[in-house]
C-alpha cells in the first residue's frame, strides 16, 4: 500500500484517539468526584450482652479499615480510612453504658489526615471479630465489631448449680409425666419408682434481637421486644415448676445467629426447643396464633413458606460473620436424619396449638410445616410459636398487653405439660456439652 493511501487511515486513528481523549476529559471529572466522595458515618449502635457485645457502625459508601489489638490494658483499635470526623463519632463515648459486660470505653479521634481511629477499651481479654455487612433492608453498609469474652457465661453450669440446690423428679406414671405444683413429691414417690432424677430443660428462643428488629407493627412495636417479653414470662412460669427449668437463647436485646440458637439448646441437651415470634403479613387483616414445625419435604402452605423464608433471612439482617467456619453449623443445618424428632415436634405442636386456641383465634387449625433453620436440631423436639400478627393493629395492642402476654405464656406452658404427660422425657445419665 502506498504512503498516499496510508495517510487517511493514520488521520482517522488520530481522530479516534482525539475523540477518546475528549470523552475522557468529559467523563473523568465526574468519575473522579464519585470516586473521591468520602463515606459518612450515619449511626453507631451498641448491643451489650454477657455472651458478647456488638458495635455496629453504619455508613453510606464502602470504606477501607484496618484493626489490631493492644495488651495491658486490653484494647481493640480500628482505623477508618477516608472518613470525616462528624458528630456521630464525636458522641461515641456516650454509647457505652457503665454496666456493659465487655467494653469499658469507646472513643474516636482524628489519627492522621484522612484516617479516623476508634479505640475500644475492654474490661477483660476478648476474642474480637471485625467484619463488614453489605446493605440489606433498611440498613446501609455496616462495619461490625464483635467482642467475645474468653470465658463466656455457661448455661450448663447454671443448670447444674440449680440441680444441686433443688433435687427434682420426673414421675414414672405416664398419665402424670411432669409433676404439677399441686402434687407433693413424697406421695408421688410412693405411687411409682422414679425413673428420671433430673431437670426437665426447656430452651426458649425469643426471635430476632439487636440489629434484627423482626417485624414492626403499625403502632411502632418491634417483634424483638414482644418475643423477649413473652419468653421471660414463660421462663418464670417454667422455673416455678418444681422439676422444670428454662434457658433463654437471649435474655436482653442482642442478636443471636440462627445456628447458635440451636447450638445453645444442644449444649445443655435440652428436652424441648420453643422459638417465640410475632407474625407479620402484607395484609393487616391477617390475624391469629400459629404453631410451626420443621418440614423436610417443603412447606404445608405458601404462607408457611413465605414465613420460613422471612425468618431464615434473620442472619442477613442481624449480621453473621460468614468467615467463621463453625462445624456445629454444618452438622446442625445439614442433618436431615430427624424423622423421629419431627414426629415428636408435631405432638408438641398440637398440644401447644390446642392451648393457644383457648386464648386467641387460630390462624390455622393445624400445625404447619416449613423449613425453618432455627428448628433443625436433629435431636430436640422443636416448635416455632407465632403468638399473633403484630401487623394487625388489634393484635399488636394485645401483644403489648401484660395480661395477654401472661395468658400466652401460660398457654404454652400448659401445652408443654400436656405433651410431657403423654410423652415422658427419657432418662439422661448426665448433662454434657456437645462440642
Amino acid at each position: 500500500m502506498s504512503e498516499q493511501a496510508q495517510k487517511p487511515l493514520v488521520g482517522r486513528r488520530d481522530l479516534i484517539k482525539l475523540a477518546g481523549a475528549s470523552l475522557l476529559l468529559l467523563v473523568t471529572p465526574i468519575a473522579r468526584a464519585a470516586a473521591s466522595r468520602n463515606p459518612s458515618i450515619l449511626a453507631v449502635r451498641v448491643w451489650p450482652a454477657p455472651d458478647y457485645t456488638r458495635v455496629a457502625i453504619e455508613y453510606d459508601a464502602p470504606l477501607k479499615y484496618t484493626h489490631f489489638t493492644v495488651k495491658n490494658p486490653e484494647r481493640l483499635v480500628v482505623d477508618l480510612e477516608g472518613i470525616e470526623f462528624n458528630s456521630v463519632l464525636e458522641g461515641l463515648a456516650n454509647k457505652i453504658a457503665s454496666d456493659d459486660p465487655n467494653i469499658k470505653l469507646l472513643r474516636a479521634g482524628r489519627y492522621k489526615p484522612g484516617v479516623v481511629r476508634l479505640v475500644m477499651e475492654l474490661k477483660n481479654e476478648v476474642r474480637p471479630q471485625v467484619f463488614v455487612l453489605p446493605p440489606v433492608g433498611e440498613y446501609g453498609h455496616r462495619l461490625v465489631l464483635d467482642v467475645y469474652p474468653l470465658d463466656p457465661p455457661d448455661p450448663l453450669l447454671s443448670l447444674l448449680d440449680k440441680k444441686e440446690s433443688e433435687p427434682v423428679v420426673v414421675e414414672s406414671r405416664p398419665e402424670v409425666g411432669v409433676e404439677s405444683k399441686s402434687e407433693s413429691r413424697p406421695e408421688a414417690k410412693r405411687q411409682g419408682k422414679p425413673i428420671v432424677d433430673r431437670l426437665v430443660t426447656i430452651t426458649l428462643d425469643p426471635g430476632h434481637g439487636g440489629e434484627d428488629p423482626g417485624a414492626v407493627g403499625r403502632g411502632g412495636s418491634y417483634e424483638k421486644h414482644v418475643t423477649l417479653a413473652v419468653a421471660k414470662r414463660l421462663k418464670a412460669k417454667i422455673d416455678a415448676e418444681p422439676n422444670m427449668r428454662a434457658v433463654l437463647t437471649r435474655d436482653s436485646d442482642f442478636f443471636v445467629p440462627l445456628h447458635v440458637r440451636v447450638q445453645k439448646a444442644r449444649r445443655i441437651q435440652s428436652d424441648l426447643f420453643v422459638s417465640i415470634h410475632a407474625d407479620a403479613f402484607v395484609n393487616p387483616e391477617a390475624r391469629g396464633s400459629s404453631v410451626f414445625v420443621l418440614s423436610e419435604r417443603g412447606a404445608s402452605s405458601s404462607a408457611a413458606r413465605y414465613l420460613a423464608q422471612k425468618e431464615n433471612a434473620a442472619d442477613l439482617i442481624g449480621g453473621v460473620n460468614i468467615d467463621v467456619k463453625d462445624p456445629m453449623l454444618a452438622r446442625t443445618l445439614l442433618d436431615l436424619s430427624q424423622t423421629a424428632t419431627i414426629n415428636d415436634s408435631l405432638k408438641l405442636g398440637k398440644s401447644v396449638l390446642g392451648e393457644l386456641g383457648g386464648i386467641n383465634r387460630l390462624h390455622n387449625g393445624s400445625v404447619e410445616l416449613a423449613g425453618f433453620a432455627v428448628l433443625k436440631a436433629p435431636d430436640i423436639p422443636s416448635i416455632l410459636v407465632e403468638t399473633a400478627f403484630i401487623s394487625n393493629p388489634e393484635e399488636e395492642k394485645r401483644l403489648n398487653d401484660d395480661a395477654y402476654q401472661d395468658k400466652m405464656a401460660e398457654a404454652i406452658l400448659s401445652g408443654m405439660k400436656k405433651y410431657f404427660a403423654k410423652n415422658p422425657p427419657l432418662a439422661k445419665s448426665r448433662l454434657a456439652r456437645l462440642d
